[in-house]
């Protein structure tokens, strides 16, 4: 096979640039040193600003196009550089993001307890009470959020000068590395790699003012949370788990990594999801399906606030995969029961807030 120049652009010309959703070709972003040598390609990608956003998925992406629409045998991998038109950028490390007031950090010890639902649901809950709302899509693994908001298809563009601007669905704000991939490709990614992304998804956004920052963390402890606390002051934690022991002992690990001395963020409180199971045509019945409030106890045990219980419904299934989350409807049970959630939410924010100081957030240094 004979490989030529206009044969790799038309194969890059499946690759689009999310800040703006045009074709790198449209975007004039393959520079002018383009080579080839027998089944070998290398050229350079010029970005709008140093350390663009997209600049690590785009390679990835131009990788992918080329070995697809052309040959697996290409030679291609490692043999894209990158130029930065624009210095990035400075940010205070102090305050890297002055217009955000709190920032809450959903968490959860294990996987499969339902932490993005209960993140997702409770942005929805506080945006409907009027406050202004952002949520970050932090699993960067397993990016749920996109589906849940019913916007899998948003490609999130960019300011003038570079800023990506948010989603917005249910009145919040909504970034997601869900946005930036194809949502049937698994995110093979190494931890800085990972980390890199997620920071430049938080600095490198328009965020604007708000109220909330509701962070929806992976699931157990890594160095996404340890990123996370490095790069954010945040205000406290939320950590979700189902009434089983085996996710109350994650539970404990996950309240352990937050208290700690590396990371040191206080524990807004327990979250028990899957509380128990009441049918949609007998909502005064409770079937306890996980055990009877396990969350309860171990807030008791470890002296931190029980926030909430959220029942199962089938509305929540198919609230999330029909992407309406069930706190956009305030009247159902899970509505109900996640506007509680919000509320004893912003109580303990205020109590700790009242205690160190809205300006006081835990960040600790590199």
């Amino acid at each position: 096979m004979t490989l030529y120049p206009n044969l790799i652009k038309e194969a890059l010309n499946h690759v689009r640039y999310p800040g703006t959703g045009k074709s790198i070709i449209e975007e004039e972003m393959i520079a002018d040193d383009l080579r080839i040598d027998g089944m070998k390609v290398s050229f350079s990608l010029v970005f709008p600003r140093e350390k663009d956003p997209f600049a690590a998925s785009l390679v990835k992406a131009c990788e992918s196009a080329i070995l697809t629409y052309i040959s697996p045998d290409v030679e291609i991998k490692g043999n894209i550089s990158t130029i930065f038109a624009q210095p990035q950028r400075q940010v205070d490390p102090e305050n890297p993001l002055p217009g955000v007031k709190n920032i809450i950090a959903v968490s959860s010890g294990k996987g499969g307890v339902g932490k993005s639902t209960i993140a997702a649901n409770l942005a929805v809950a506080l945006a409907q009470k009027g406050y202004k709302v952002g949520l970050l899509d932090a699993d960067i693994f397993g990016p749920s959020a996109p589906k849940m908001f019913g916007i899998e298809d948003a490609r999130p563009v960019a300011t003038d000068d570079g800023k990506i601007v948010p989603e917005e669905a249910f009145g919040v704000k909504l970034l997601s590395i869900g946005f930036f991939v194809n949502k049937e490709d698994a995110v093979l990614w190494r931890g800085g790699m990972a980390s890199n992304a997620l920071k430049q998804l938080i600095l490198d956004a328009d965020w604007g003012e708000l109220d909330y920052f509701v962070l929806d963390l992976p699931p157990g402890t890594s160095d996404i949370h340890l990123t996370l606390v490095q790069t954010l002051g945040i205000t406290g934690a939320i950590v979700v788990s189902t009434p089983q022991e085996v996710a109350l002992a994650d539970a404990r690990k996950g309240i352990s990594m937050f208290t700690s001395d590396k990371v040191n963020v206080p524990i807004l409180g327990l979250v028990e999801n899957m509380a128990w199971f009441t049918p949609a045509e007998l909502p005064n019945n409770k079937y306890y399906l996980f055990g009877k409030e396990g969350c309860k106890k171990l807030a008791e045990e470890m002296n931190v606030p029980l926030l909430g219980q959220i029942p199962i419904v089938q509305s929540i299934c198919e609230g999330g995969d029909g992407g309406v989350p069930v706190a956009a409807n305030p009247d159902s049970i899970t509505g109900m029961a996640f506007a509680a959630l919000a509320d004893n939410a912003i109580a303990q924010i205020d109590i700790r807030n009242k205690s160190f100081g809205a300006t006081q957030r835990v960040q600790i240094k590199k």
